[in-house]
């Protein structure tokens, strides 16, 4: 089949020495793997080929213009890497996005630029896009328009990896995979070398997810290790050997965790239990009666989602976060110790339209169902980070936006930095002491002035104190 694709486009291929965004964070979420093939559709210059197969990625590149000549064949994976967006015939599009679809055997990985990049492009209207001063077009996604055309292109059932990147999967075990992945991550193996560091663990793991393992989730040379004890006697060993407090710890996580994927589950489209992961599975029969029950409670939770009161109350009880009279306020380094129903009010939001690569605090509406994903790029080293961008999705609409503070000469900024991580966090008794120093010399004294770079400044010089690091201390005369 003799492939068209207008020539003219070669223009937007750019030389890349290091992996694409789109490429990274498929990587991260372990869709692009040795044991795949992986095809780069419209690779350009081939950038991310040449990067891959450094990471000993079973990859080829085929592009119109640059490499034409590489025979097209069914692939594991295929990359659409922002290809939909330099195409100006709306048909021709829709039938590059086929042709992807059609070579994928597992998952097709497609990307394309937002509008909120509209600054960064610069021409004259053009069809459903833009023609710029280079000649070349650009049709620029709404996030959630990316995800919906997907979708209706090829009848599968998408999930939003990250703004403008979208997982199209074959089947439902390779999508029920992934979203295992991302919220009952896969345990940890301790190296073990021998026999008792193998017991040991097997011990470890019994610790972190509530229940032994099956044969089938223990790493093979592990397992062959354990070939001559009988299985009464490798219980017998876990149990001896194991906290007890531990492991009832653990499987109340992992109960939650179970709970929380399949909520997520079904607002994307809930399976058959024979389509759950196997580890999965496992977690059901043994921390529920049926996978009925399991069901039950996690559509109770879905539910609760839904009631302005019921979430109040989660985030009024939640242990970490900077509660507003408006929003909760979570690290990332402490957002899986939210409740359960304001980790599903989270992880829902990012399914739909993709939590963003970059991302410091996540902020819960009380009312609206909307998440924000706030960065503060300098969090841990500037005792008040400067926001850098947010991203937000409303859960009603899906409608997403995007505001980027580069530009800006007065940025918000945060105080009380605490109060965003976990009590336990071991950064907190630092951030914690410099604002009992700034509450004791009256720098709080006029909130609404103190929100934003040049009113904090303000009061820092009425004060007569400045910063040095994470210690305030007296303003030398100039």
């Amino acid at each position: 089949m003799q492939e068209t694709w207008n020539s003219d486009r070669r223009r937007t291929a750019i030389s890349r020495n290091t992996l694409s965004v789109p490429a990274r964070q498929a990587l991260a979420d372990r869709q692009l793997i040795p044991a795949r093939t992986i095809l780069d559709y419209g690779c350009g210059r081939g950038g991310d080929v040449k990067s891959l197969e450094r990471l000993d990625c079973r990859i080829t590149g085929w592009d119109p213009y640059y490499s034409p000549q590489t025979p097209l064949a069914p692939s594991d994976v295929v990359l659409l890497t922002y290809v939909l967006n330099v195409i100006e015939d709306a048909a021709d599009r829709r039938q590059t996005l086929k042709r992807a679809w059609e070579l994928a055997t597992t998952v097709l990985i497609v990307s394309a630029r937002l509008t909120w990049e509209k600054s960064k492009v610069r021409g004259q209207e053009f069809g459903d896009g833009l023609l710029t001063s280079r000649q070349t077009f650009q049709h620029l996604f709404g996030s959630s328009e990316l995800r919906n055309y997907v979708e209706e292109v090829t009848g599968a059932r998408c999930v939003s990896a990250a703004p403008g990147i979208v997982y199209a999967f074959k089947d439902d075990a390779a999508r029920l995979g992934y979203l295992a992945h991302r919220i009952v991550p896969d345990a940890e193996w301790l190296a073990s070398g021998d026999t008792t560091s193998a017991i040991a663990s097997l011990v470890d793991y019994v610790e972190r997810r509530g229940r032994p393992p099956r044969v089938e989730e223990v790493p093979h040379p592990m397992a062959e290790q354990f070939a001559h004890l009988k299985p009464g006697e490798l219980r017998r060993l876990i149990r001896d050997s194991s906290d007890t407090e531990k492991v009832t710890a653990a499987g109340k996580r992992t109960t939650l965790s179970t709970l929380l994927f399949l909520a997520v589950e079904l607002f994307n489209g809930r399976g058959p239990f024979s389509s759950l992961p196997f580890s999965v599975q496992l977690d059901v029969r043994s921390f529920f009666s049926s996978y009925k029950e399991a069901c039950q409670r996690s559509d109770r939770l879905l539910l609760k989602i839904r009631d302005d009161t019921y979430i109040r109350g989660a985030m009024h009880a939640s242990a970490v976060g900077k509660l507003t009279q408006t929003a909760l306020y979570v690290h990332h380094r402490a957002i899986d110790q939210m409740p359960t129903v304001l980790r599903l009010y989270e992880h829902c939001a990012s399914i739909a339209a993709g939590r963003p690569h970059d991302w410091t605090v996540a902020k819960l509406k009380h009312q609206g169902r909307a998440v924000s994903w706030l960065d503060y790029p300098e969090f841990g080293s500037d005792p008040h980070p400067r926001i850098a961008s947010s991203y937000l999705v409303d859960l009603r609409t899906l409608e997403t936006s995007h505001i980027s503070y580069t530009d800006s000469t007065n940025r918000p900024l945060l105080h009380r930095k605490h109060e965003f991580l976990a009590p336990d966090d071991p950064d907190v008794p630092k951030y914690e002491r410099l604002t009992q120093a700034e509450l004791r010399a009256g720098l709080y004294e006029r909130p609404h002035l103190i929100g934003t770079e040049n009113g904090w400044e303000t009061e820092l010089i009425r004060c007569g104190r400045e910063l040095r690091g994470h210690r305030l201390v007296r303003r030398v005369a100039d």
